[in-house]
């Protein structure tokens, strides 16, 4: 029976290559999206220099479950100024004024309601309009906001469609504003550090790097208001929570400054706990996301990317961040660490002994090569950041940079197309998913662009002189 059953199996692969003209089929190229042409009037944003701003004078929208630390994180900041408080419940605005009133700063605007926010948009004393609401709210205002001639900050994801990508890289464009979406994790200590080795060689030539959001959700849903968070993934396939792990990857392979995502392929699990848990909470009898969503990207220039997406089963938190490079390997989940060739370590740490490169540097050695190459931005602002904090002192030091710049007529650490890029591969790993893992390009916001920049920096006060 199994020979007859193999047999008939050759019988009919040779029967498809006859019809195919006696060759296999050549496989078509990955599924490509479209791609808008630049407009009239619109101009690249890449490396924007605006005029400095001697204060930052900021406006908050969204005071629910982030909104109040940014609030807070920025009365520690000199040059900035804070004129408005907006949310759509009116309680949530006065609990932000007593953090200013704490702080010794006077009473903001307050806006509330519907359209609250619209009306702090339009104020004409406001530079900055920081956004920290709900992601299916994030694109309507920051386009409202670059309209009105502001700069925007907005949370992760940035946007959840391909087309809301598009509109923010074309409102910036065509505005000359920033848009920077809030991706704390670049600004971790040890990303910071680990991405200053990388730029000094110590890694040779970057290969491969991994990043994930592993965190378990399930005590945590109802933290969010209406249960939107949930009801998102409910709705949507992919890695629709990608910038934590992929914000690090992509600065330590350059991309969009001389390199660039190609494209992807997505993979998922079933959906159990995920499924369960919107029965619990929202009666739901299907659930979109898998609990487990893997992806795999591939640069223009061969480096690969590893994503992982899992906010469902019971795991450690872990954004993993691994890099593998010809002459080493860190890693930070679930164990800090540092991997060198033999001969790379000994003219790095000449005074340890038994070091090889089948293993973890020692921790006193780790520390010696972190001090070595403590980035730039955490020599200047470390003390403050840990005493102020937010999540270990990365938000305050996202916050520092991004007011920094804008002081002083820099171009952002992100831009509005590490957003579009970071937030769009919701979109594509469902395309991929829906058309059984299929390619799928990842456009290029820059249009072409891309390779103009030789390398990622982030503006450093030596630039100022240059």
């Amino acid at each position: 029976m199994a020979k007859r059953f193999f047999g008939l199996c050759t019988l009919l692969g040779l029967l498809f290559l006859a019809a195919c003209g006696g060759e296999a089929p050549v496989a078509e190229g990955p599924i490509v999206t479209h791609t808008p042409a630049r407009a009239e009037g619109q101009r690249s944003v890449l490396g924007l220099r605006t005029e400095p701003l001697d204060t930052v004078r900021v406006g908050f929208i969204g005071l629910g479950m982030r909104g109040p630390g940014a609030v807070e994180r920025f009365t520690w900041i000199d040059g900035v100024s804070i004129r408005a408080l907006c949310d759509l419940h009116a309680d949530r605005v006065e609990r932000a004024q007593a953090i200013l009133e704490r702080r010794g700063f006077p009473a903001a605007a307050a806006y509330d309601g519907e359209e609250g926010w619209k009306e702090l948009c339009r104020r004409d004393d406001i530079d900055l309009v920081y956004i920290c609401t709900p992601w299916q709210l994030h694109v309507p205002m920051a386009l409202y906001a670059m309209e009105h001639g502001k700069h925007v900050a907005l949370e992760v994801p940035a946007a959840t469609t391909l087309e809301e990508c598009w509109q923010l890289v074309d409102m910036a464009e065509l505005t000359q504003r920033h848009c920077m979406m809030l991706e704390n994790c670049v600004y971790d200590f040890f990303e910071l550090t680990t991405l200053n080795m990388a730029q000094h060689g110590l890694f040779g030539e970057i290969l491969h790097v991994e990043g994930s959001y592993i965190h378990n959700l399930e005590e945590f849903w109802d933290h969010y208001e209406g249960n939107w968070r949930l009801d998102f993934n409910q709705k949507h396939r992919g890695d629709v929570y990608a910038t934590h792990g992929l914000g690090p990857a992509c600065q330590l392979l350059d991309i969009h400054r001389g390199d660039r995502m190609d494209y992807l392929v997505a993979m998922d699990t079933p959906s159990v706990n995920g499924l369960q848990q919107a029965r619990e909470k929202m009666g739901a009898e299907s659930f979109a996301n898998g609990d487990h969503t893997l992806t795999l990207i591939k640069t223009v220039n061969g480096r690969t990317i590893h994503l992982q997406h899992n906010v469902y089963t019971p795991r450690p938190y872990s954004r993993m961040y691994q890099l593998t490079g010809s002459e080493g390997f860190a890693n930070k989940y679930p164990v800090e660490g540092y991997v060198l060739r033999e001969d790379r370590i000994s003219s790095e740490l000449p005074d340890h002994e038994n070091l090889s490169s089948h293993g973890f540097i020692s921790e006193e050695a780790k520390r010696e090569l972190m001090a070595r190459y403590k980035h730039p931005i955490v020599e200047d602002i470390e003390q403050m950041a840990r005493k102020v904090g937010g999540h270990g002192g990365m938000d305050f030091i996202m916050d520092y940079r991004l007011v920094y710049c804008l002081r002083n007529g820099l171009p952002l650490d992100q831009d509005v197309y590490d957003a579009a890029e970071w937030s769009a591969i919701g979109a594509l790993t469902a395309l991929s998913l829906e058309h059984g893992s299929a390619p799928v390009a990842v456009p290029d916001f820059t249009r072409g662009d891309w390779n103009k920049i030789d390398g990622y920096r982030h503006a450093t006060v030596g630039q100022l002189t240059e």
